[in-house]
């Protein structure tokens, strides 16, 4: 049963309650079924009807839902406070997660988990690093042996040369999760791909994902946050790259001043570009941001809780958003044409990033401010606002 505040039965009393509501009946059937060694029985097999190898993506999607729902759901396990339901409920994830980790690296486990079948592994194994790196709790409540066989999965991903794209930053990843938790990393993948994101960077926050500038969201899903996560790492090592770290930030709050105003007053977004059955981690970059407290000035936090909550509610809406416990392919409910090549089950599961801020304690600002109109609402309501301006760096 999913998680329902007391006293609410129909209708969760709190944004908190309703987020914790959402991430539990997303994560749930995943990490559940893991922890009792069932994923690879009780997942569905669907791929994308526009699929390029359906047999392959059904391969591969086990560690993609894996390291989906644990990039986004990760923060969350390593608090202490909330109500006595939250911790309840937080308690027997903690269980689950730990269990299921295991399975996934137990060799003789049926859920085990191979990290050598394709490029996408490498891409899929960057988001469980990425897990990590905003949970040390996980790292911490592992017994050595798991330890060693994540590292040497996460590992095993070297042989697979990232597309010249977001992929380098996937790599880079990997490498930060080794480095953090203290295993020979390599220095060269987070520095080529520091350096050609550098390259790659076009003005106003932005970059391209790769030689060309698509409009998509994946400075959102992958490219912003990434660079981020990195950053907290590698500047933790070494001051080589202090000038570029600079710019990261400063490109951060400018990205998440653009995310903001992307959010419709409903709560809609414009359906723009690839991966988009990705729903709500079009906002990735700005719930890391509102998660790190490094939200810039324009965006008082009531605004920014405001706006990613009318905007989970507004993804979440359809009745037809799961189907037998399990997220479909679109956004707006089951719309299986606007699927990728590289669609199966377990990729819409990056949506659970969108939960980063309930790692936030229930007494943090973030959720206890009084709500406020995001700039959409406030515009298209005849409020005055603040006008908007490109920067130079």
């Amino acid at each position: 049963m999913a998680f329902v505040p007391t006293n609410s039965r129909a209708q969760p009393k709190n944004d908190r309650a309703y987020w914790i509501y959402e991430m539990d009946r997303m994560a749930r059937p995943v990490i559940r079924l893991l922890a009792h060694d069932s994923l690879r029985i009780g997942m569905p097999q669907v791929t994308s009807k526009n699929v390029d190898n359906r047999e392959h993506r059904i391969q591969v999607q086990y560690v993609e839902v894996l390291g989906r729902v644990l990039c986004g759901i990760s923060p969350w396990l390593a608090l202490e406070d909330g109500s006595s339901e939250e911790k309840k409920l937080r308690q027997q994830y903690r269980t689950w997660v730990i269990q299921g980790l295991r399975n996934a690296l137990d060799s003789n486990a049926h859920d085990f988990m191979r990290f050598d079948l394709g490029g996408q592994q490498l891409v899929d194994a960057s988001f469980i690093a990425a897990a990590f790196v905003r949970c040390p709790w996980l790292w911490e409540n592992l017994e050595q042996s798991t330890k060693d066989r994540l590292a040497d999965a996460i590992r095993t991903t070297r042989r697979f040369k990232p597309v010249f794209s977001n992929w380098l930053l996937f790599s880079a990843m990997n490498e930060a999760f080794l480095a953090k938790f203290g295993y020979d990393w390599d220095a060269m993948r987070i520095d080529y791909a520091l350096q050609q994101l550098e390259q790659w960077y076009v003005g106003d926050g932005m970059y391209m994902d790769g030689p060309h500038y698509a409009y998509d969201y994946y400075n959102s899903f992958v490219i912003h946050p990434f660079l981020a996560g990195i950053m907290d790492v590698v500047e933790t090592k070494t001051k080589a790259y202090n000038d570029i770290f600079s710019k990261i930030k400063k490109r951060n709050q400018r990205y998440a001043i653009i995310q903001e105003r992307l959010i419709n007053a409903d709560g809609s977004f414009p359906p723009s570009g690839r991966s988009i059955i990705y729903r709500a981690a079009a906002f990735h970059h700005l719930a890391d941001m509102a998660w790190k407290k490094r939200l810039p000035e324009e965006l008082p936090v009531g605004q920014v809780r405001a706006a990613l909550t009318a905007m989970l509610r507004k993804t979440m809406h359809s009745p037809s958003t799961y189907k037998d416990g399990w997220l479909t392919i679109g956004l707006y409910g089951d719309q299986p044409g606007l699927g990728d090549f590289y669609n199966n089950q377990g990729s819409p599961y990056l949506c659970s990033v969108i939960f980063l801020p309930l790692g936030l304690s229930a007494t943090d600002v973030f959720w206890t401010a009084a709500e406020r109109p995001w700039s959409s609402k406030r515009i298209w309501s005849g409020d005055d606002a603040k006008k908007d301006y490109s920067v130079g760096y």
